[in-house]
């Protein structure tokens, strides 16, 4: 299985969005960077799991699921790094692949060293928005393949069917 280890401050801190979304209020820039995760997920298979240093999020060390996604709040005094490397370690093997997906170069270098690959946050973003547009593009694909109606209407009176289809 291939797994996809997130420095999530470092991810938000590189995404124009998620930088501009964390000043007005970093709860919802990291859920949105989960959002994004877990389309990741769905669509490449990679078992993603997200790393969120405690400085921000006081509190004890947390494991939490959102989406399908293991998100890791680490414990006091302990850096996303600490927690990468550890995770690292422990899943990379001849059975598994192993990505980091961070900017931060020392890190990069350190996970490289234990096997795993690195990928930056501008390739992680890259790599987000292809699949964006690839859903998009299946959706819109999908949808021109569908049936159309078979009795031709106009507009006003599709109107008035999809009021009364709303209607409680």
């Amino acid at each position: 299985m291939d797994y996809l280890i997130v420095d999530g401050y470092n991810v938000i801190g590189s995404w124009d969005d998620l930088k501009e979304l964390k000043k007005a209020d970093l709860g919802q820039a990291r859920d949105r960077l989960v959002e994004y995760m877990a389309d990741y997920q769905a669509y490449t298979g990679v078992r993603v799991i997200v790393i969120f240093d405690a400085q921000f999020v006081p509190g004890m060390e947390s494991k939490q699921e959102a989406y399908k996604i293991e998100v890791i709040y680490t414990k006091k005094n302990e850096t996303a790094d600490e927690c990468i490397e550890k995770i690292v370690t422990t899943y990379k093997n001849a059975m598994n692949q192993v990505y980091v997906a961070t900017s931060d170069y020392m890190e990069q270098r350190i996970t490289f060293g234990r096997g795993a690959l690195r990928k930056s946050a501008r390739e992680l973003l890259v790599e987000v928005e292809s699949i964006v547009r690839e859903i998009d593009y299946k959706i819109i694909t999908q949808k021109k393949s569908q049936p159309q109606i078979k009795i031709p209407l106009n507009e006003s009176v599709l109107q008035t069917f999809e009021k009364w289809r709303r209607r409680k």
